[in-house]
């Protein structure tokens, strides 16, 4: 026998739930939204641009992340930050940070480095790292450099813009997808349920200060995809009963098909939702931000399919439908030729 979390029969009603679902979920977009225009959006190194270095202390260096953030502070770098990498005690370290600050040593020896020919910005990033290094291995001790990377402001910008591109045209091809596989009232659902998904998680992000960067930005279009797959296989039984249901209840036959689809949701749900704890916990700082993401997404996303898209569905069969007189609202007598 298949593995079943719920029970066959289980008749939920979801859709009468629908009013309640959608007034949390615009007050979450709302409040993301608040937080965004008070406090601002916080972007990381791929978009706003800047220098990060990472550095491997040599054995028996005691040092923490305060220390380094001091030490890097006291030069001239306007708010560091510092991440270490691995466990407590672990002697690596990532060092981000854009800026300077006027008048200070390391504004100093950058004014000084450009008094000759060449490329400017890439004179200024590598007078700056030097001084980063040099003021870290004088006040703290000797270290391996193990990376250093420098995006320019030009090149963040093109970054932002390409990741907004790359999440409207996701938006832009799901429409017309699932308006071809199955027909145009669905495909809205669809398009709402993951904008919707990608809203309320970025509003959570902006409220817990995450930084946004090319992590998030791929969390984020995975996100959209899961949460998608999620709304489809839904669609799908939704369809199946509407064209053997025809004469039932629209709601009734929506609130079937949840119920139907709903052991599998729980199980996909879970079984990524335990993958990405694996990540988050024991992935290290690297992969934390993306984890966390997708973490609030997948949630985000199955509560989307199930109380977002599905009723928005309700809504444009009700309204745009093709009842029989003036009963309630019917099946629409899906084209056959659109059967999986």
């Amino acid at each position: 026998m298949p593995f079943e979390i719920v029970p066959p029969g289980t008749n939920i009603d979801f859709l009468g739930q629908r009013r309640i679902c959608i007034s949390i979920s615009i007050a979450l977009i709302a409040l993301g939204a608040i937080f965004a225009a008070v406090t601002g959006v916080k972007v990381g190194l791929d978009f706003a641009g800047g220098t990060e270095v990472q550095i491997l202390f040599a054995d028996g260096v005691e040092v923490d992340e305060s220390r380094i953030r001091e030490v890097v502070g006291e030069v001239g770098f306007a708010d560091p930050q510092v991440v270490r990498f691995g466990d407590e005690g672990a002697a690596e370290f990532n060092i981000k940070f854009n800026s300077v600050l006027e008048g200070s040593a390391a504004a100093d020896a950058v004014a000084a480095a450009q008094t000759g020919e060449g490329d400017a910005v890439g004179l200024e990033a590598n007078t700056q790292v030097m001084v980063l290094e040099n003021s870290i291995r004088g006040a703290i001790g000797d270290f391996t450099e193990q990376r250093v990377e420098y995006v320019g402001p030009r090149v963040g910008a093109e970054l932002r813009e390409d990741g907004a591109k790359a999440l409207l045209y996701s938006a832009i091809v799901i429409l017309l997808y699932v308006a071809f596989r199955f027909n145009s009232r669905f495909a809205p659902g669809a398009v709402v349920a993951v904008v919707h998904d990608l809203a309320i998680t970025a509003g959570i992000l902006v409220m817990l200060g995450e930084e946004f960067d090319l992590r998030i930005l791929a969390a984020m279009l995975a996100i959209l995809g899961y949460s998608l797959n999620d709304t489809i296989i839904i669609y799908d039984r939704i369809r199946e009963n509407m064209e053997f249901r025809t004469t039932a209840d629209l709601e009734e036959t929506l609130n079937m098909s949840v119920n139907q689809t709903l052991s599998r949701t729980v199980l996909t749900s879970v079984t990524t939702l335990l993958a990405l704890l694996s990540l988050y916990f024991l992935g290290g700082a690297v992969i934390q931000p993306f984890a966390e993401t997708m973490l609030i997404g997948v949630l985000v996303g199955t509560y989307s399919s199930i109380f977002i898209a599905s009723p928005l569905l309700l809504f444009l069969e009700t309204r745009y439908g093709n009842p029989a007189g003036g009963e309630k609202p019917k099946g629409p007598g899906i084209n056959k030729a659109a059967r999986v």
